[in-house]
């Protein structure tokens, strides 16, 4: 399993948290999103991730990742 995290500009309250969970959660491979909003973080595991549609993922649902975190 592979893990990738985020941070992300912008999410402030728990519909924040829902509609990145939602978009991250329809790209192929993933398994599971955790979004930590104090921390401003989108955690996300699965296989073979494509970084790119999570990013895009992200954007879709109105947010913008300012920089990837290592896990």
């Amino acid at each position: 399993m592979n893990e990738n995290r985020y941070r992300v500009a912008g999410m402030t309250c728990g519909h924040c948290v829902a509609s990145v969970t939602e978009e991250v959660a329809e790209v192929p491979g993933v398994d599971a999103v955790e979004v930590d909003l104090p921390d401003g973080t989108v955690q996300v595991r699965g296989q073979d991730l494509d970084d790119h549609r999570i990013r895009l993922a992200i954007a879709e649902a109105g947010y913008t990742v300012t920089e990837p975190v290592a896990v």
